[in-house]
């Protein structure tokens, strides 16, 4: 049985994981109206993951007795500078999300709520990756700069990442 505490908490990172799912979905619709086919995918493919791990928060809010509320949402940003700067702002959101997740394992602890503990591991491990692969993406637009040619490389190559992921995720 959830605390009132950790109940709230977890319905708190239930908006989180919602909030980012739109925030790809928005990229992912700015990038392809701009032609750049392989980060939209790779933007569609990560908002469905972001909406699944909400669905996994409210699966397990309502197993353990609480009550998961579906809340509205702050509208995510429309337009974007460059692909460049969209990605460093994915980055950031990444690490604030992280910072909700460590809150969540912080409260699980101060509520001594050990089976909490136990299911939020998933999403500390899902974050270390989450903010890996953004800094592997940052590294790469940085090597490319401003070059047309590495541009159109660097959309084929994120698509590839979204292919990779997709059968490794098929995997496990």
């Amino acid at each position: 049985m959830l605390t009132k505490k950790m109940e709230n908490a977890l319905n708190e990172q239930v908006r989180v994981e919602a909030e980012s799912s739109q925030v790809y979905l928005s990229m992912a619709s700015w990038a392809e109206v701009k032609g750049l086919e392989g980060i939209s995918l790779f933007m569609y493919r990560h908002s469905d993951e972001e909406r699944m791990h909400m669905l996994k928060l409210i699966k397990y809010i309502n197993e353990r007795g609480g009550h998961a509320h579906i809340t509205t949402l702050k509208a995510p940003k429309k337009d974007f500078v460059s692909f460049q700067k969209m990605f460093q702002e994915l980055y950031e959101h990444e690490i604030e999300v992280s910072k909700c997740i460590n809150e969540l394992v912080h409260v699980s602890l101060e509520e001594k709520d050990y089976a909490t503990h136990n299911f939020l591991q998933w999403y500390v491990a899902e974050q270390i990756e989450e903010e890996a692969l953004a800094r592997t993406i940052l590294d790469k637009i940085n090597l490319i700069g401003n070059d047309k040619g590495g541009l159109y490389l660097f959309d084929r190559d994120v698509q590839q990442i979204t292919v990779d992921s997709s059968a490794s995720q098929n995997e496990v």
